[in-house]
């Protein structure tokens, strides 16, 4: 299965660790985010990795050359940040068959090879990872509204009254229909096109999405603080107590 890693943004919450490289190289535990992905699609049996770039891209593409672990790069430029759904239309010429997405600002210690599984088991439209946020937090992510059975009937990105605090990590996959979705996707209230909004249209039109509960822990290094968590996650080798999770965006 291939696997596509979104590092195009420019990290500016991150600066001063952003001004001379992109979010995806600064170094959590002494190696780059992007290592820490790369690593995890390797063992998850990724055939190649698509890196889609953009700011200070040439620090990402000279620093892992065209393969890792013996694993093939193919990078796609996204010459405009706008948005995760129209990152992904970056790659649409490169993917062949159903795929995993990372966020390349992420750091998961947890289930991912659930969401591998269900997707190759059921050869489910969309699969992700949903973890519970408290209720004040939950307006900073992709929130998922549910129905009395359980099941996801809509995604709203960044709502300014979430509808649930169940809400979307960065660790997806998709069959090539997502494709077809994000061409429909019109920009938000942000002006951006959003990857919310793409897999909302796949609900809608009664494609098959599964929600797979986190187990463990992932980070969203937004901030440098949580680039000091992460560190010290993984240095302390944090199992995923609940009283620590992670909500930062």
């Amino acid at each position: 299965m291939q696997a596509v890693v979104l590092a195009a943004g420019k990290g500016t919450r991150l600066r001063p660790l952003t001004d001379d490289k992109p979010k995806g190289m600064v170094e959590v535990d002494g190696e780059p985010i992007l290592t820490h992905c790369f690593d995890q699609l390797v063992e998850l049996g990724a055939t190649e990795l698509i890196v889609v770039v953009g700011y200070l891209k040439e620090r990402i593409i000279d620093h892992y050359g065209d393969e890792y672990r013996d694993v093939p790069i193919t990078y796609a430029h996204q010459r405009e940040q706008q948005g995760l759904a129209h990152a992904l239309l970056t790659v649409e010429e490169h993917v062949e068959d159903d795929f995993m997405l990372i966020l390349g600002d992420n750091i998961f210690e947890a289930n991912l090879e659930d969401v591998v599984r269900r997707q190759r088991e059921d050869r489910a439209d969309a699969a992700f990872l949903v973890e519970e946020v408290p209720w004040e937090e939950a307006s900073r992510y992709g929130v998922c509204d549910t129905n009395k059975y359980g099941e996801i009937t809509d995604v709203v990105e960044k709502p300014d009254e979430p509808p649930s605090n169940l809400v979307m990590t960065g660790f997806y996959t998709f069959t090539p229909a997502i494709f077809h979705a994000c061409h429909l996707v019109q920009p938000s209230n942000r002006g951006e096109y959003e990857i919310s909004e793409a897999i909302d249209l796949l609900i809608q039109s009664g494609r098959t999405i599964d929600a797979i509960g986190l187990e463990g822990w992932r980070i969203d290094v937004g901030y440098p603080e949580d680039r000091e968590e992460a560190e010290t996650r993984i240095q302390d080798g944090v199992d995923g107590d609940p009283d620590l999770e992670q909500t930062s965006s």
